[in-house]
């Protein structure tokens, strides 16, 4: 990572946009700001449009005669007029070099070539796209005269981004959308950190020590995080907990079904019993005793339906997990705690005894003598 930054950072083009935090690299345009753009007045900007035509004017016959000196120059020209700077001894030992045996001839062949040539090449330093007879022109040039080309073209390379600067357009970006696009960036001041722990113990840690900071700063200075492994468990424990409530409602229904089932079952041993609660009553048994042996028996079978239930359910888990174990490689494994089968036999007993609670009521109140009278 800090080798690709490094390599990043130190690239040509990043350094560029650096330097000129005004423009844009890749359009050469101006990035647009409020003082930039501020709207001004209709003849001062006529005035301004004048005079900077005037200037423009100016530094182009300029900057075109200089150009032509410095091309005729490499082009081997002995007529051009002698650049400032360079002594007419200087202009002579440098024609020599270039290892033309005639001026003329080199200065018309160097003319011609540079006319279509195609001058990014030369900066580039690919010659692939160019004519023999410019690659022939080329060679034949000392290393002053390619030295004269390149500052030649460079001065053309920068006229042009002023012109284009000073066009009046922007650029639709702005520096800090470059710095991203050319992926720039610094150590020691992160967009985004990642971090990863080794546990959800350890994710929930170090949630607590950034809601503490958080707590303890301003709102400019508080960290903004995203608990992806967060997001995920409350997603699927909504989903896991909309399915619970599905199977819940449907056992709810099972267990009021089973309940009702228990009750009639319950009151038609008491119908059927008549006799035996009326031969009860008459050797002394009270109306809460009669009472106490309907509610026993709903409580045995509880117990026994929720034994039965539970074993029941252990065997099945054998079968269960060997499938699983064998169509999957999920370590999880259906089983049944201690404490949960306790708790679901207790329900089965508590919910039968309910259910029972009526009957048991009707047959404490029968009468002994009508009791006994039934067959």
């Amino acid at each position: 990572m800090t080798y690709h930054i490094d390599e990043v950072d130190n690239s040509e083009i990043v350094k560029e946009q650096i330097a000129n935090p005004d423009i844009d690299v890749f359009t050469g345009l101006k990035f647009k700001t409020d003082e930039n753009v501020a709207d001004t007045d209709s003849s001062s900007e006529t005035v301004s449009d004048s005079t900077a035509d005037t200037e423009s004017k100016a530094d182009k016959t300029a900057d075109s005669s200089d150009t032509d000196k410095k091309a005729g120059l490499v082009a081997g020209d002995s007529s051009m007029e002698i650049p400032e700077g360079m002594t007419e001894e200087q202009y002579k030992a440098l024609m020599e070099q270039s290892g033309a045996s005639d001026t003329g001839e080199l200065a018309d062949m160097g003319m011609n070539a540079m006319g279509s040539m195609d001058m990014s090449a030369i900066q580039g330093g690919d010659m692939s796209s160019l004519t023999e007879t410019q690659k022939k022109y080329i060679a034949s040039l000392s290393d002053e005269q390619m030295e004269l080309m390149k500052q030649m073209l460079k001065e053309q390379s920068d006229t042009n981004a002023d012109q284009l600067a000073n066009s009046g357009k922007y650029s639709t970006s702005n520096y800090d959308n470059n710095m991203k696009t050319l992926g720039y960036s610094v150590v020691e001041d992160p967009d985004s950190i990642n971090i990863y722990p080794v546990d959800f113990a350890s994710k929930e840690k170090i949630i607590d020590i950034i809601d503490d900071y958080n707590d303890s700063v301003g709102e400019e200075d508080k960290i903004e995080y995203t608990d992806y492994v967060g997001l995920m468990m409350s997603s699927i424990t909504s989903i896991i907990n909309a399915i619970s409530y599905v199977l819940i409602a449907f056992v709810a229904i099972s267990l009021v079904v089973s309940s009702i089932m228990i009750g009639i079952i319950t009151y038609i041993s008491v119908l059927e019993r008549t006799k035996e609660i009326g031969i009860l009553r008459s050797i002394g048994a009270s109306k809460r005793d009669i009472s106490r042996v309907f509610n026993a028996e709903t409580v045995i079978v509880g117990f026994v339906a929720g034994a039965l239930g539970i074993i029941i359910s252990y065997l099945l888990t054998i079968p269960i997990n060997m499938i699983i174990a064998h169509l999957t490689d999920v370590p999880i494994r259906a089983s049944i705690p201690v404490s949960a089968a306790v708790i679901l036999i207790a329900i089965s007993v508590c919910l039968t005894l309910i259910a029972g609670l009526f009957p048991s009521r009707v047959a404490a109140k029968k009468d002994p003598v009508i009791a006994l009278r039934t067959e």
